[in-house]
C-alpha cells in the first residue's frame, strides 16, 4: 500500500490552483494546499481511489498528502464555500432575473427536502444549505448574517462566543437574506423596517426550527437565526451540568407542589434550558402543564405551549390569566417582565400552582430586589418563593491545545488568589476550530428559602444583607466557581473575566 505524509493542519495554508475545474476536484474529493510553500494535492484517507484516478488524469505535479479527519473537514469546507461563491457569481453575472426564483426555493422547503441530498438546488439555495449545515455540525446556535460597507460577513455563536465563519460579497449577502426571508414567509421587497419570521429545514433526516429576525442597518439589512432545539436535546436534570449536590437540591425543590421557583442570567446563559428540564421531570400523565414562552424555545413533549403574539395582543400577563383559567398544575412563564406580569405569577403560587419562571438579574439573591422593583410585598415575597438559582455557561479550554503559564500578579491579587499560580491560556487548534475552546460547563449560585431563612428576610433591609447571611451558611457564589475552574485549569482567565467573575 501506498502511503501519504501527513500535514500539521495548523500550518497549512488554503491553496487553488489555477486552470483547474474546482466543482469537479471537490466531487472527486481532490483538495489541495501549500505546507511550508509547498503546494499538495490532498486525498481523505477513507477515499483514496476516486482523488488518485482524477490526480492521474489531470497530470498534477504536486506530491500527494494527507490531512486528520478534522483538518480535512476544515479544508473541504471552504473549497466547497469557493465552489457556491464561483456559481453564484456566474450566476449573478449572467442572470438579471436570478433574484425572482423565490418560488422554486419554497417549493424545495415546503417538499422538506433534505439539505444534505439537495446538490442539484439552484446555488444560492445550496449555499443557504450549506450555511445551515456547517452551523449545526459545529453546534452554533445562533447565525449573524452581516452587510458592511464593502462586503458581507457570516458569524456563528458558538458556545456563547461569536465566531467569523466567512466574508462574502455584498451582492451574494443581498441574495443569501432575500432566500432566507423567502423561506421564512417574509417580505423581500421591504428594506425599511424588521421583519421577524420563522422556518423549519430538514438535515440528516431531523426537522430543524429556526427563528428569523430581519434588522435594516446603515449599510444594509442584517439576519440573526436563532436555531432552536427539539425536544430530544433537552437534558435532564443530571445532563445540565451542575454539582451533584446543587442537583439534589433542584430534585427536592421540584417535589413542591406549589410556589415559584426562579431561574436569574443573562442572555445566552441557559436559563430556558434548565426550566425545561425542571419541566420533563415534572411531567407525567397526572399533571397539567402549560407554558407561555417568547418564543417557544423547545418543541416540549407533555407541555401545551403557548407563543407571546404582542402584534396579535397576546401578552405575557394576557396569556397568563388565560393559562390560569385552563386547570394547570404546572406554569411556564418565559420571562417576568413587567409589574402586572410578576403580580399574576405571584398569585398563581399562591393559589396552589408550582410556577416556574426566569428574571434577568446578575446573582440569585438579586431577584429579591428585583421583585420588590415589581411592586410585589415582601411578606409575598418570602410566602411563594421557593428558590433562585442564578446560572451562567462558561467555555472550557480545549484540552488538545491549551497552555499552562503563571498567573500576571496583578491579576493574582485583583482574584485574591497567590502570586505564581499556575493557569491555563487558549492556543487553538483543528480540534476546536481554532478558537481555543471547546464546549461549555453550567455553574450555577443556589439560593433556596427554607424556615431558617425566611424570617432573615423579613428582618433584611436589602439584598446584599440576605447575600452575607447565605454565605454564612454555606452558599457557593459564582465568582468563586468561577475561580475554582481557573484554578484547575478548566477555563481561561479571559473568560471568568467576560463571564463576571469581578461582578459576580
Amino acid at each position: 500500500m501506498i502511503r501519504f505524509p501527513f500535514l500539521d493542519e495548523t500550518r497549512i495554508e488554503f491553496f487553488v490552483p489555477e486552470n483547474l475545474d474546482i466543482p469537479l476536484c471537490i466531487r472527486h474529493s481532490l483538495l489541495f494546499c501549500t505546507f511550508e510553500t509547498q503546494p499538495y494535492a490532498l486525498i481523505p484517507e477513507t477515499k483514496r481511489l476516486e482523488p488518485l484516478q482524477l490526480y492521474n488524469k489531470l497530470s498534477l505535479d504536486y506530491p500527494l498528502a494527507h490531512l486528520s479527519a478534522v483538518g480535512y473537514e476544515n479544508l473541504y469546507l471552504k473549497f466547497l464555500e469557493l465552489k457556491t461563491d464561483l456559481e453564484i457569481s456566474k450566476t449573478a453575472a449572467n442572470n438579471t432575473e436570478f433574484i425572482d426564483e423565490d418560488l422554486s426555493l419554497v417549493d424545495f422547503i415546503k417538499n422538506s427536502a433534505d439539505l444534505l441530498t439537495s446538490e442539484e438546488s439552484a446555488p444560492i439555495i445550496k449555499f443557504v444549505n450549506t450555511i445551515f449545515y456547517q452551523a449545526i455540525k459545529r453546534k452554533a446556535s445562533d447565525i449573524h448574517i452581516e452587510t458592511h460597507e464593502k462586503k458581507g460577513e457570516v458569524r456563528f455563536r458558538i458556545d456563547g462566543a461569536l465566531i467569523k465563519h466567512i466574508d462574502l460579497d455584498k451582492n451574494i449577502i443581498d441574495l443569501i437574506i432575500s432566500r432566507i426571508k423567502v423561506i421564512s414567509s417574509l417580505d423581500i421587497s421591504e428594506k425599511r423596517i424588521p421583519q421577524d419570521g420563522r422556518t423549519q429545514v430538514k438535515v440528516a433526516g431531523k426537522n430543524l426550527d429556526i427563528r428569523v429576525s430581519v434588522l435594516p442597518t446603515y449599510h444594509g439589512e442584517r439576519v440573526v437565526l436563532r436555531l432552536l432545539m427539539q425536544a430530544s436535546s433537552i437534558p435532564t436534570l443530571r445532563e445540565l451540568g451542575f454539582d451533584p449536590k446543587t442537583t439534589e437540591l433542584f430534585e427536592e425543590l421540584l417535589k413542591f407542589s406549589h410556589g415559584i421557583i426562579l431561574v436569574t442570567g443573562p442572555t445566552g446563559s441557559g436559563k430556558s434550558t434548565t426550566l425545561h428540564s425542571f419541566l420533563q421531570q415534572l411531567a407525567s400523565p397526572e399533571k397539567n402543564i402549560i407554558s407561555i414562552e417568547d418564543p417557544v424555545e423547545y418543541d416540549a413533549p407533555h407541555v401545551s405551549q403557548i407563543a407571546v403574539n404582542t402584534k396579535a395582543g397576546l401578552t405575557f400577563a394576557g396569556g397568563l390569566r388565560s393559562i390560569l383559567r385552563q386547570d394547570p398544575d404546572i406554569i411556564m412563564i418565559g420571562e417576568i417582565r413587567d409589574t402586572e406580569t410578576a403580580h399574576i405569577a405571584i398569585q398563581a403560587a399562591m393559589t396552589g400552582h408550582l410556577v416556574l419562571s426566569t428574571l434577568h438579574t446578575n446573582n440569585a439573591t438579586a431577584a429579591l430586589t428585583r421583585l420588590a422593583d415589581m411592586e410585589i410585598d415582601k411578606f409575598l415575597i418570602t410566602s411563594t418563593l421557593l428558590g433562585v438559582l442564578a446560572q451562567r455557561l462558561v467555555r472550557c479550554l480545549c484540552s488538545d491545545c491549551k497552555e499552562s503559564v503563571i498567573i500576571i500578579d496583578k491579576d493574582a491579587d485583583e482574584l485574591k488568589i497567590a502570586r505564581g499560580t499556575k493557569i491555563a491560556q487558549p492556543k487553538g487548534c483543528g480540534s476546536c476550530h481554532y478558537t481555543g475552546y471547546k464546549g461549555r460547563v453550567a455553574i450555577g449560585e443556589f439560593f433556596m428559602l427554607d424556615d431558617v431563612v425566611r424570617p432573615l428576610l423579613k428582618n433584611s433591609e436589602n439584598d446584599y444583607e440576605v447575600r452575607e447571611i447565605m454565605k454564612g451558611r454555606g452558599m457557593k457564589l459564582l465568582s468563586d466557581q468561577l475561580i475554582a475552574l481557573l484554578l484547575d485549569q478548566t477555563t481561561g482567565l479571559d473568560e471568568i473575566i467576560r463571564v463576571g467573575v469581578k461582578e459576580a
